[in-house]
């Protein structure tokens, strides 16, 4: 069943809720690509967020679901390359929200799951969201990690992506200004020097 479920940062600054969550609106995936390593690392919370093998839970949905309530002055993005994904974050706590494509054409966020707040309304992610549905991305896992379900992840994403955009949802996203097709906050673009940084901290991938 459809459920609304809370989203908020570590310090609870920045509250919202995503709308309609069930195992159908959306597709679960453990990412190990070395973007996905580098953001909580560059927020100085890796250790929360990724897992033993430097995995990211991550629930791709439609931004649409997603409504910021509270704290939305809070929300930043980073760019680790000038062409990269747009990461998004609270400043407040620096604690990770999701990942969006450069432009709002691609109605995609993949949201990490440490940001929803299932224990809240009495329920638990695997509850809210279903198995996970593919280990993506894993020549760059810090263990060895057997790939599974890319097609099928890839299958789906691109189904819901696709879904989203005919019933016009890229225009309902919070973290791109309608009018304008830009990214709500300016993104932060690192330096070369900056992600090479990161690069070390991640080691040999």
């Amino acid at each position: 069943m459809p459920t609304d479920v809370p989203i908020r940062c570590s310090c609870g600054t920045l509250r919202g809720v995503v709308r309609g969550v069930s195992p159908r609106s959306g597709n679960r995936v453990i990412c190990y690509c070395a973007g996905c390593q580098a953001f909580p690392h560059f927020l100085g919370c890796a250790d929360r967020i990724l897992d033993a093998r430097g995995g990211t839970d991550i629930f791709q949905t439609s931004p649409a679901r997603v409504e910021l309530t509270h704290g939305r002055e809070r929300l930043a993005c980073v760019r680790q390359t000038p062409t990269g994904a747009l990461r998004w974050y609270a400043d407040c706590c620096r604690t990770p929200l999701g990942n969006t494509a450069r432009s709002r054409e691609v109605p995609f966020v993949g949201l990490f799951s440490q940001s929803l707040d299932p224990a809240s309304i009495g329920t638990t992610l695997d509850a809210l969201l279903g198995p996970v549905r593919g280990h993506v991305n894993t020549k760059a896992a810090k263990l060895p990690v057997r790939t599974s379900g890319v097609l099928r992840s890839i299958g789906r994403f691109a189904r819901l992506a696709l879904q989203a955009r005919l019933r016009g949802e890229q225009r309902k996203s919070p973290f791109f200004d309608a009018a304008l097709d830009k990214p709500s906050v300016e993104p932060r673009v690192l330096s070369a020097d900056e992600y090479a940084a990161l690069e070390r901290q991640l080691g040999p991938l």
